[in-house]
């Protein structure tokens, strides 16, 4: 019994695992962080695009 929890205390391939996870929730957040604020530029310099071709017709 004392050398299965000793074994068990000594695995740390959870602890990767967990890490792995760590990271790629970040990068997912900063991911999206990047396209949120992209689009919303896009959509500005788009509308302003339109608006400008609009009034010139």
């Amino acid at each position: 019994m004392l050398k299965r929890f000793k074994q068990f205390c000594g695995d740390e391939s959870g602890a990767t695992a967990i890490e792995y996870g760590l990271i790629a929730a970040l990068i997912a957040v900063a991911m999206i962080g990047a396209v949120t604020t992209l689009g919303e530029n896009l959509q500005t310099i788009f509308g302003t695009v339109s608006n400008s071709l609009a009034g010139a017709s």
